[in-house]
């Protein structure tokens, strides 16, 4: 389920040595990514367990199992390149298999995990857990 964008991401942090860096290429996958409309950012979009304000927006296509596409936005640089992460592991896959994806896993491996926050950390797995909720939801219905 890894797309040629998250391998071309895990590539880039494999040559990036210094943490300063990593945290500046997160930083900069944030500010590559486009930001959501004003009229997207209710309440309903947004994901509580963020210290900073983080919306997520899907689309899901047609089917028992659709493809679903999510688009998301923070107020905080280095959240927004999180998100991009996120959304780079999970778009353009299918309900199933965003339901069993495990997108802290990537993170991990790319061993961003140990140097977040508490807090980032857990704004991590609620972006994660709203993702999978929703592919849930989808397969449910």
């Amino acid at each position: 389920m890894m797309s040629d964008k998250l391998k071309q991401i895990i590539d880039d942090f494999s040559f990036l040595d210094d943490w300063e860096d990593r945290y500046r290429y997160v930083i900069e996958l944030g500010k590559a990514l486009p930001d959501l409309p004003e009229d997207e950012k209710i309440e309903d979009n947004r994901v509580h367990g963020c210290a900073s304000q983080v919306w997520l927006v899907s689309k899901t296509g047609e089917g028992e199992d659709p493809v679903m596409e999510f688009r998301g936005s923070s107020d905080a640089f280095i959240v927004r390149g999180l998100v991009s992460i996120v959304l780079t592991v999970y778009s353009g896959h299918t309900a199933s298999e965003i339901a069993k994806t495990d997108a802290i896993e990537t993170f991990r491996k790319i061993g961003l995990v140990d140097h977040l926050s508490a807090q980032r950390a857990n704004g991590l797995n609620a972006m994660v857990t709203k993702i999978r909720e929703t592919a849930a939801r989808k397969l449910a219905a």
